[in-house]
């Protein structure tokens, strides 16, 4: 989706002659607004980007802020549409009446652009520890297998040098004369 908002911009220079110009924003800089206005509201997990999208931060840990967020994005105003997961217990409409807000005062004190639809779809429901337990990637777990593997081989090198120090003693013990 490639819609640009377009803002006229009238500039007067030191010759109090204006010139014309535009101010548009591509969807990714409102998506980006509104990830991070909505990093912080209470119940609200995560935004969910879809399947392919969730595989991808299974893989590698990332910080994508956009997932989950669909801008459309006018002249002058702008469509959202949202994927969310919620912690289970919470109050969903007072959630999305959060979300509503920040996303219009944010996008709004940001761009000016006024913000007419925020569709919000729910599409998962977990408990914090549900969630927690689900935001280990791949990446997470081989770098805590290998972690795991170098303090093992680190264990069976102390064991291995303790060998080496005895069996050098008792080489020595038995090089020693028995009379002086």
């Amino acid at each position: 989706m490639e819609n640009k908002s377009i803002n006229p911009v009238n500039t007067t220079t030191e010759h109090n002659h204006i010139e014309r110009g535009e101010l548009t924003y591509e969807d990714k800089v409102i998506q980006k607004i509104i990830g991070y206005a909505l990093k912080d509201v209470d119940g609200l997990l995560t935004l969910d980007g879809g399947f392919f999208s969730n595989i991808a931060e299974k893989l590698v840990n990332t910080d994508n802020v956009t997932a989950g967020i669909n801008a459309e994005v006018g002249k002058k105003q702008v469509a959202v549409d949202l994927d969310v997961v919620v912690e289970y217990g919470k109050d969903i409409e007072n959630i999305y009446d959060q979300i509503k807000e920040l996303i219009s005062t944010e996008v709004n004190e940001m761009t000016h652009l006024d913000v007419i639809e925020v569709n919000v779809n729910v599409v998962d429901i977990k408990t914090q520890e549900e969630y927690e337990k689900d935001q280990e990637t791949v990446q997470d777990k081989v770098t805590g297998a290998a972690k795991s593997t170098g303090q093992f081989a680190s264990k069976q090198t102390d064991k291995a040098k303790a060998a080496v120090n005895k069996g050098t003693q008792k080489v020595k013990e038995n090089n020693e004369p028995r009379v002086q």
